[in-house]
Protein backbone atom coordinates (compact mmCIF):
# COMPACT_ATOMS: atom_id res chain seq x y z
CA UNK A 1 0.00 0.00 0.00
CA UNK A 2 1.05 3.09 -1.02
CA UNK A 3 1.38 5.68 1.81
CA UNK A 4 -0.83 9.00 1.39
CA UNK A 5 1.64 11.98 0.88
CA UNK A 6 0.62 15.30 2.87
CA UNK A 7 0.68 17.20 -0.16
CA UNK A 8 -0.74 16.32 -3.87
CA UNK A 9 2.60 14.97 -5.05
CA UNK A 10 0.82 14.57 -8.42
CA UNK A 11 1.38 18.44 -8.39
CA UNK A 12 5.30 18.55 -8.87
CA UNK A 13 6.18 14.72 -9.65
CA UNK A 14 4.70 13.56 -12.86
CA UNK A 15 5.97 10.20 -13.57
CA UNK A 16 9.39 8.74 -13.33
CA UNK A 17 10.63 7.64 -16.58
CA UNK A 18 12.50 3.88 -16.95
CA UNK A 19 15.24 6.21 -17.79
CA UNK A 20 15.82 7.68 -14.24
CA UNK A 21 14.56 11.03 -15.52
CA UNK A 22 11.99 13.03 -12.73
CA UNK A 23 9.46 14.77 -15.78
CA UNK A 24 7.93 17.02 -13.11
CA UNK A 25 6.52 20.25 -12.24
CA UNK A 26 8.71 21.56 -9.20
CA UNK A 27 8.36 21.06 -5.58
CA UNK A 28 8.45 24.10 -3.75
CA UNK A 29 12.58 23.76 -3.11
CA UNK A 30 12.36 23.83 -6.91
CA UNK A 31 10.53 26.83 -7.51
CA UNK A 32 13.66 28.30 -9.53
CA UNK A 33 12.97 25.89 -12.50
CA UNK A 34 10.47 26.16 -15.17
CA UNK A 35 7.82 23.46 -14.44
CA UNK A 36 8.26 21.39 -17.43
CA UNK A 37 11.82 20.67 -17.26
CA UNK A 38 13.20 17.27 -16.85
CA UNK A 39 14.87 16.50 -14.20
CA UNK A 40 17.14 13.39 -13.36
CA UNK A 41 17.27 12.06 -9.71
CA UNK A 42 21.26 13.92 -9.50
CA UNK A 43 19.90 17.13 -10.67
CA UNK A 44 17.48 16.64 -7.47
CA UNK A 45 20.49 15.89 -5.24
CA UNK A 46 21.90 18.42 -6.09
CA UNK A 47 19.08 20.27 -5.15
CA UNK A 48 18.40 18.85 -2.08
CA UNK A 49 22.23 18.95 -0.95
CA UNK A 50 22.23 23.06 -1.87
CA UNK A 51 19.17 23.42 0.04
CA UNK A 52 20.07 21.76 3.53
CA UNK A 53 21.28 24.07 6.45
CA UNK A 54 24.51 24.15 7.47
CA UNK A 55 23.50 22.45 11.05
CA UNK A 56 22.12 19.84 8.44
CA UNK A 57 25.20 19.70 6.53
CA UNK A 58 27.42 19.27 9.62
CA UNK A 59 24.96 16.29 10.31
CA UNK A 60 24.58 13.94 7.02
CA UNK A 61 27.00 15.17 4.51
CA UNK A 62 30.74 13.55 4.67
CA UNK A 63 34.07 14.12 2.57
CA UNK A 64 34.18 11.45 -0.17
CA UNK A 65 36.41 9.05 1.42
CA UNK A 66 35.17 9.24 4.99
CA UNK A 67 36.05 6.68 7.79
CA UNK A 68 33.64 5.76 10.24
CA UNK A 69 35.84 4.03 13.29
CA UNK A 70 33.55 0.55 13.15
CA UNK A 71 32.66 0.21 9.51
CA UNK A 72 35.53 1.62 7.52
CA UNK A 73 34.80 3.54 4.03
CA UNK A 74 31.34 4.33 5.20
CA UNK A 75 30.33 5.42 2.09
CA UNK A 76 30.97 1.82 0.51
CA UNK A 77 29.45 -0.17 3.50
CA UNK A 78 26.40 -1.95 3.44
CA UNK A 79 24.42 -4.23 5.64
CA UNK A 80 20.41 -5.81 5.91
CA UNK A 81 19.33 -3.30 8.68
CA UNK A 82 21.21 0.02 9.56
CA UNK A 83 21.11 3.79 9.68
CA UNK A 84 24.23 5.65 7.99
CA UNK A 85 23.11 8.63 10.15
CA UNK A 86 20.66 8.61 12.96
CA UNK A 87 18.46 11.43 11.74
CA UNK A 88 15.51 9.46 9.61
CA UNK A 89 13.77 11.02 6.96
CA UNK A 90 10.10 11.17 8.82
CA UNK A 91 11.92 13.09 11.48
CA UNK A 92 11.21 17.08 12.04
CA UNK A 93 15.41 16.67 11.02
CA UNK A 94 14.04 17.42 7.76
CA UNK A 95 11.33 20.47 6.68
CA UNK A 96 8.77 19.08 4.56
CA UNK A 97 9.58 20.65 1.71
CA UNK A 98 12.82 18.58 2.00
CA UNK A 99 10.95 15.39 3.17
CA UNK A 100 9.04 15.64 -0.40
CA UNK A 101 12.17 16.35 -2.97
CA UNK A 102 13.81 13.03 -0.67
CA UNK A 103 10.97 11.35 -1.53
CA UNK A 104 10.83 12.34 -5.60
CA UNK A 105 14.48 11.49 -5.19
CA UNK A 106 13.81 7.76 -3.90
CA UNK A 107 11.21 7.22 -6.52
CA UNK A 108 12.89 8.18 -9.08
CA UNK A 109 15.98 5.53 -8.51
CA UNK A 110 13.10 3.09 -8.67
CA UNK A 111 11.38 1.69 -11.85
CA UNK A 112 8.02 2.98 -11.79
CA UNK A 113 6.66 -0.51 -12.31
CA UNK A 114 8.19 -0.79 -8.89
CA UNK A 115 7.24 1.62 -6.82
CA UNK A 116 4.16 -0.01 -4.94
CA UNK A 117 6.06 -3.10 -4.57
CA UNK A 118 8.77 -0.73 -2.79
CA UNK A 119 5.91 1.11 -1.03
CA UNK A 120 4.70 -2.49 0.02
CA UNK A 121 7.99 -3.54 1.20
CA UNK A 122 8.26 -0.26 3.05
CA UNK A 123 5.17 -0.52 4.94
CA UNK A 124 5.87 -4.49 6.06
CA UNK A 125 9.23 -3.68 7.60
CA UNK A 126 9.34 -0.20 8.54
CA UNK A 127 5.66 1.30 8.82
CA UNK A 128 6.35 3.02 5.45
CA UNK A 129 8.50 5.26 3.64
CA UNK A 130 11.07 7.62 5.64
CA UNK A 131 10.10 5.49 9.19
CA UNK A 132 13.36 3.99 10.11
CA UNK A 133 15.38 5.24 7.14
CA UNK A 134 18.00 8.25 6.86
CA UNK A 135 20.08 9.82 4.34
CA UNK A 136 23.65 11.03 3.71
CA UNK A 137 25.81 12.81 0.98
CA UNK A 138 29.28 12.16 0.11
CA UNK A 139 31.53 14.79 -1.53
CA UNK A 140 29.75 18.13 -3.33
CA UNK A 141 26.85 17.18 -5.72
CA UNK A 142 27.74 19.62 -9.01
CA UNK A 143 31.16 19.77 -8.08
CA UNK A 144 32.95 16.72 -8.56
CA UNK A 145 32.43 13.18 -7.14
CA UNK A 146 29.24 12.80 -5.01
CA UNK A 147 26.72 9.93 -3.59
CA UNK A 148 23.66 9.73 -1.65
CA UNK A 149 23.29 6.32 0.01
CA UNK A 150 19.95 5.31 1.69
CA UNK A 151 19.83 2.78 4.37
CA UNK A 152 17.15 1.57 6.30
CA UNK A 153 15.67 -1.89 7.75
CA UNK A 154 16.39 -4.05 3.89
CA UNK A 155 17.29 -1.18 2.21
CA UNK A 156 20.92 0.20 0.95
CA UNK A 157 20.21 2.14 -1.89
CA UNK A 158 22.51 4.44 -3.89
CA UNK A 159 22.92 7.33 -6.60
CA UNK A 160 26.40 8.62 -7.51
CA UNK A 161 25.37 10.31 -10.95
CA UNK A 162 28.29 7.69 -12.42
CA UNK A 163 30.96 9.09 -10.16
CA UNK A 164 32.08 6.15 -8.53
CA UNK A 165 34.54 4.68 -10.95
CA UNK A 166 34.06 1.46 -12.61
CA UNK A 167 30.76 0.49 -10.32
CA UNK A 168 27.54 -0.27 -10.75
CA UNK A 169 24.93 1.33 -7.98
CA UNK A 170 28.02 3.38 -6.63
CA UNK A 171 28.66 0.29 -4.92
CA UNK A 172 26.93 -2.72 -3.20
CA UNK A 173 23.69 -2.41 -2.61
CA UNK A 174 21.16 -4.19 -0.56
CA UNK A 175 17.32 -5.15 -0.65
CA UNK A 176 14.87 -7.46 0.96
CA UNK A 177 11.27 -8.02 2.23
CA UNK A 178 9.72 -10.17 5.91
CA UNK A 179 5.77 -9.89 5.55
CA UNK A 180 6.49 -12.55 8.01
CA UNK A 181 9.40 -12.74 9.31
CA UNK A 182 9.74 -16.55 9.19
CA UNK A 183 8.33 -17.42 5.97
CA UNK A 184 6.19 -19.92 4.34
CA UNK A 185 7.60 -21.97 1.55
CA UNK A 186 5.54 -19.95 -0.99
CA UNK A 187 6.87 -16.58 0.41
CA UNK A 188 3.34 -15.12 0.50
CA UNK A 189 3.03 -11.36 -0.07
CA UNK A 190 7.18 -10.90 -0.43
CA UNK A 191 7.14 -8.54 -3.47
CA UNK A 192 10.94 -10.10 -4.19
CA UNK A 193 10.56 -13.54 -4.23
CA UNK A 194 9.35 -13.73 -8.06
CA UNK A 195 13.09 -13.59 -8.78
CA UNK A 196 13.26 -16.66 -7.04
CA UNK A 197 11.03 -18.21 -8.75
CA UNK A 198 12.55 -17.12 -12.29
CA UNK A 199 15.38 -19.08 -10.78
CA UNK A 200 13.78 -21.97 -9.83
CA UNK A 201 12.21 -22.54 -13.04
CA UNK A 202 15.57 -22.56 -14.75
CA UNK A 203 17.06 -24.90 -12.25
CA UNK A 204 13.39 -27.10 -13.60
CA UNK A 205 14.95 -26.95 -16.94
CA UNK A 206 18.13 -28.94 -15.98
CA UNK A 207 19.40 -32.13 -16.70
CA UNK A 208 20.59 -34.43 -13.35
CA UNK A 209 24.40 -33.71 -14.56
CA UNK A 210 23.54 -30.31 -14.67
CA UNK A 211 22.08 -30.15 -11.54
CA UNK A 212 24.63 -32.24 -9.59
CA UNK A 213 26.55 -29.06 -10.50
CA UNK A 214 24.30 -26.39 -9.69
CA UNK A 215 23.02 -27.99 -6.29
CA UNK A 216 25.34 -27.35 -3.30
CA UNK A 217 25.05 -28.38 0.10
CA UNK A 218 25.64 -25.24 2.50
CA UNK A 219 24.42 -21.55 1.91
CA UNK A 220 27.89 -19.25 1.91
CA UNK A 221 27.97 -16.29 4.37
CA UNK A 222 25.11 -13.97 2.96
CA UNK A 223 27.83 -11.06 3.55
CA UNK A 224 30.34 -12.48 1.70
CA UNK A 225 29.84 -11.03 -1.48
CA UNK A 226 33.29 -9.72 -2.29
CA UNK A 227 34.94 -10.38 -6.23
CA UNK A 228 36.90 -13.37 -6.36
CA UNK A 229 38.21 -12.58 -9.70
CA UNK A 230 39.20 -14.84 -12.39
CA UNK A 231 41.55 -16.98 -10.67
CA UNK A 232 39.46 -18.42 -7.91
CA UNK A 233 36.54 -21.13 -8.88
CA UNK A 234 33.34 -19.84 -8.70
CA UNK A 235 30.40 -22.54 -7.26
CA UNK A 236 27.70 -23.61 -9.15
CA UNK A 237 27.36 -24.27 -12.72
CA UNK A 238 29.33 -22.29 -15.44
CA UNK A 239 26.52 -20.40 -17.73
CA UNK A 240 28.41 -22.32 -20.60
CA UNK A 241 27.54 -25.91 -18.90
CA UNK A 242 23.81 -24.72 -20.32
CA UNK A 243 21.63 -25.41 -23.29
CA UNK A 244 20.75 -22.47 -25.35
CA UNK A 245 17.29 -22.65 -24.09
CA UNK A 246 18.86 -22.67 -20.68
CA UNK A 247 21.27 -19.80 -21.28
CA UNK A 248 18.31 -17.40 -22.61
CA UNK A 249 16.33 -18.34 -19.09
CA UNK A 250 19.54 -16.89 -16.94
CA UNK A 251 19.01 -13.70 -18.97
CA UNK A 252 15.74 -13.74 -18.43
CA UNK A 253 16.47 -14.14 -14.26
CA UNK A 254 19.43 -11.44 -15.16
CA UNK A 255 16.80 -9.23 -16.65
CA UNK A 256 14.25 -10.12 -13.66
CA UNK A 257 17.04 -9.04 -10.87
CA UNK A 258 17.65 -5.33 -12.24
CA UNK A 259 14.29 -4.92 -13.38
CA UNK A 260 13.37 -2.88 -10.00
CA UNK A 261 15.64 -0.09 -10.43
CA UNK A 262 16.50 2.96 -12.96
CA UNK A 263 17.00 2.31 -16.37
CA UNK A 264 21.08 4.04 -16.01
CA UNK A 265 21.27 1.36 -13.12
CA UNK A 266 20.20 -1.75 -14.86
CA UNK A 267 22.68 -0.02 -17.96
CA UNK A 268 25.57 0.23 -15.56
CA UNK A 269 24.79 -3.64 -14.23
CA UNK A 270 24.99 -5.04 -18.34
CA UNK A 271 28.03 -2.96 -19.11
CA UNK A 272 29.93 -4.15 -15.92
CA UNK A 273 29.17 -7.67 -16.74
CA UNK A 274 29.83 -7.29 -20.40
CA UNK A 275 33.31 -5.94 -19.77
CA UNK A 276 34.45 -9.37 -16.85
CA UNK A 277 32.91 -11.79 -19.64
CA UNK A 278 29.17 -11.16 -20.07
CA UNK A 279 26.90 -14.13 -18.06
CA UNK A 280 29.15 -16.53 -20.25
CA UNK A 281 31.68 -16.00 -17.06
CA UNK A 282 29.04 -16.58 -14.46
CA UNK A 283 28.01 -19.26 -12.07
CA UNK A 284 24.57 -20.10 -11.08
CA UNK A 285 24.40 -21.73 -7.57
CA UNK A 286 21.53 -23.44 -5.62
CA UNK A 287 21.39 -24.58 -2.06
CA UNK A 288 19.63 -27.28 -0.02
CA UNK A 289 20.26 -26.11 3.38
CA UNK A 290 17.52 -23.80 4.86
CA UNK A 291 14.50 -25.26 2.28
CA UNK A 292 11.32 -24.05 3.73
CA UNK A 293 9.13 -26.48 3.23
CA UNK A 294 11.50 -29.50 2.16
CA UNK A 295 9.48 -28.77 -1.52
CA UNK A 296 12.88 -28.27 -3.80
CA UNK A 297 11.93 -24.93 -4.67
CA UNK A 298 15.44 -23.46 -3.64
CA UNK A 299 14.93 -20.48 -1.13
CA UNK A 300 18.94 -19.32 -1.51
CA UNK A 301 20.78 -19.20 -4.25
CA UNK A 302 23.36 -16.71 -5.80
CA UNK A 303 24.31 -15.78 -9.31
CA UNK A 304 28.08 -14.89 -9.31
CA UNK A 305 30.93 -13.76 -11.78
CA UNK A 306 34.34 -12.49 -11.56
CA UNK A 307 32.81 -9.61 -10.32
CA UNK A 308 29.29 -10.08 -10.37
CA UNK A 309 27.60 -11.04 -7.13
CA UNK A 310 23.98 -11.07 -7.34
CA UNK A 311 23.25 -13.28 -3.25
CA UNK A 312 19.34 -13.98 -2.71
CA UNK A 313 18.48 -15.47 0.64
CA UNK A 314 14.72 -16.75 1.04
CA UNK A 315 15.53 -18.02 4.41
CA UNK A 316 13.84 -17.40 6.82
CA UNK A 317 12.68 -14.42 4.35
CA UNK A 318 14.63 -12.51 1.53
CA UNK A 319 17.96 -10.87 1.96
CA UNK A 320 19.62 -10.03 -1.42
CA UNK A 321 23.02 -8.77 -1.20
CA UNK A 322 24.47 -7.52 -4.58
CA UNK A 323 27.91 -6.10 -5.52
CA UNK A 324 28.86 -5.58 -9.35
CA UNK A 325 31.91 -3.73 -10.83
CA UNK A 326 33.92 -4.55 -13.82
CA UNK A 327 37.02 -5.45 -12.43
CA UNK A 328 37.97 -7.67 -9.26
CA UNK A 329 41.14 -5.60 -8.68
CA UNK A 330 37.81 -2.67 -7.45
CA UNK A 331 38.35 -2.35 -3.73
CA UNK A 332 35.33 -2.63 -1.73
CA UNK A 333 34.21 -2.92 2.16
CA UNK A 334 31.83 -4.60 1.47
Amino acid sequence: MQPQSEFDRRRFLGTVAASGVVAATAPRLLTAAPAETPRTTESLVAELHKNLTEQQRQAICFDWNHQDPQRGLLRTFVANNWNIVPQEINSDFYSDDQRDLIRVIFESMISPDWHARYYQQLEDDAGGFGNEQSIAIFGNPGDGKYQMVMTGRHMTLRCDGNSTDHMAFGGPIFYGHAPDFNEGANHTGNVFWEQAIAANNLYKMLDGRQRSLALLDKTPREQDVAFRGVKQELPGIPVTELASDQREHVQKVLDKLIEPYRQSDQEEVIQCLKTQGGLDACRLAFYKDQDIGDDGVWDNWRLEGPSFVWHFRGAPHVHVWVNVADSADVALNA
